[in-house]
C-alpha cells in the first residue's frame, strides 16, 4: 500500500494528469432529446483546476471517452494536453511527460476505475475521489474524502497547495 498524503510526494509534482469520467464529471451520462450528451462538472472543482494553472501546474485531461464535452472543458479551462477515446492511459501520461517536459515521478494522475491503474502506476504520485474502485483506492498515494465530479479535484489541488505553503487565496490573487 502507497504512503497516503505524503508532503514529500505532494511537493514533488509538477504536472497533473486527470480522467474525466468519475473524476472531474460525477461519472453520469444524460442523454438530450437529440442524442446530445451532458456531463456535471462541480464548480470546486473547476475553481482546483483554475489554482492548479494558476499555481504553474501543468495540466492534462486523459479520458477514455471520445466527447466533445472533454475538449469544451478542457478549452474552458485552458489545458492543452488533451487524449480522449484513450485505451492505454499510461501511454498517454508518458506522452504527456514528454510533451510538458517533466519527469514521470513529477506527474501526479488521478483516476477512479480499474482503467487508470496503469497511468497510477508509472506516475509519480496518484490520487482518486473517495468513490473509486476498490482497487483503486489502495492503489492512491491520495484519497479525497469528496466523491468524483463533487470536490475531489479541489481536494486535491488544496492538497498539492499546502505541501507548497501556499493557500488557495494567494494563488487565486496571481495575474
Amino acid at each position: 500500500m502507497p504512503q497516503r498524503n505524503s508532503r514529500a510526494g505532494l511537493k514533488k509534482v509538477r504536472a497533473l494528469a486527470i480522467d474525466v469520467d468519475g473524476v472531474l464529471s460525477d461519472g453520469g451520462l444524460w442523454w438530450g432529446p437529440n442524442g446530445e450528451e451532458w456531463k456535471r462538472f462541480s464548480f470546486a472543482d473547476i475553481m482546483g483546476v483554475s489554482l492548479a494553472r494558476r499555481a504553474g501546474f501543468i495540466l492534462a485531461l486523459i479520458s477514455g471517452e471520445n466527447s466533445p464535452l472533454v475538449d469544451r472543458y478542457a478549452e474552458k479551462m485552458l489545458i492543452k494536453h488533451v487524449v480522449k477515446g484513450c485505451r492505454d492511459k499510461a501511454a498517454a501520461v508518458r506522452d504527456f511527460a514528454l510533451a510538458a517536459g517533466v519527469s514521470l515521478a513529477e506527474i501526479c494522475f488521478m483516476g477512479d476505475d480499474v482503467n487508470d491503474l496503469p497511468a497510477m502506476a508509472i506516475s509519480g504520485f496518484s490520487a482518486a475521489p473517495a468513490n473509486a474502485a476498490a482497487v483503486v483506492l489502495k492503489q492512491a498515494h491520495f484519497v479525497a474524502k469528496a466523491h468524483g465530479g463533487h470536490g475531489a479535484v479541489r481536494e486535491l489541488v488544496d492538497a498539492l497547495l499546502a505541501a507548497r505553503q501556499l493557500t488557495p487565496q494567494e494563488v487565486f490573487a496571481r495575474d
